[in-house]
């Protein structure tokens, strides 16, 4: 038997599963870099189900695990694109390799990047520091995994009340195009602002530092 039929014989299985269990879910495949979940890219309606790694219904997840394995018909769906339940639980597909299990990543924030501008002559310019009208979006209000990462750094200033500056790892799908490097500007849809220490574009999309920004 063809590795074609078996995969196709897999995801009529996984789809056979989901429609039992699962819950009607909405796929939408980003078409620009701003809002992939717009509903103009909304392009499937299906059954999903999402188990945790080991592939079992034994435990719920803890603290920290945000990869899960998805059981659907992943025969129209691809890499990057997001599944949205009813019930709010968003998540991106990260990897959907023959034969394997569809491993997916659990949203928890919105995020956004930019790039700050520097000038554009040389001489006599503006104001230099960075403000809305100096930065370029790269990426506008796509859903992420966002967790506290170990470490930390301290305020310049060195105050009695200073607490420690937090690092978060962040996770989200590759749009083609798109490049994040370190020193771009991240903001959440909690309004917290940070800047990327590290980015590293993986086979599952980006995984980025990041340092939270503070005044």
């Amino acid at each position: 038997m063809s590795q074609d039929r078996i995969q196709d014989r897999l995801q009529w299985g996984m789809n056979v599963a989901a429609r039992a269990a699962g819950a009607s879910t909405d796929a939408y495949r980003p078409s620009g870099v701003s809002n992939p979940l717009d509903p103009t890219n909304r392009y499937l309606r299906l059954h999903a189900l999402f188990t945790g790694m080991m592939g079992k219904f034994l435990r719920p997840d803890g603290f920290g695990a945000v990869g899960v394995h998805g059981i659907f018909d992943g025969a129209y769906t691809q890499v990057g694109d997001y599944l949205v339940q009813p019930s709010g639980g968003t998540w991106f597909i990260a990897s959907q390799e023959p034969l394997l299990p569809v491993l997916c990543i659990r949203t928890t924030r919105v995020v956004s990047f930019a790039r700050a501008s520097g000038p554009a002559t040389t001489g006599v310019n503006g104001y230099g520091g960075v403000t809305a009208t100096t930065t370029t979006p790269l990426l506008t209000n796509w859903p992420a995994s966002v967790m506290g990462a170990a470490g930390g750094g301290s305020p310049a200033a060195e105050l009695p009340s200073d607490t420690s500056v937090p690092y978060w790892t962040v996770l989200l799908p590759a749009f083609p195009g798109v490049v994040l490097l370190p020193a771009d500007l991240m903001t959440d849809d909690l309004g917290r602002n940070a800047v990327v220490s590290a980015a590293e574009l993986t086979g599952l999309g980006w995984r980025l530092t990041v340092k939270q920004a503070t005044t």
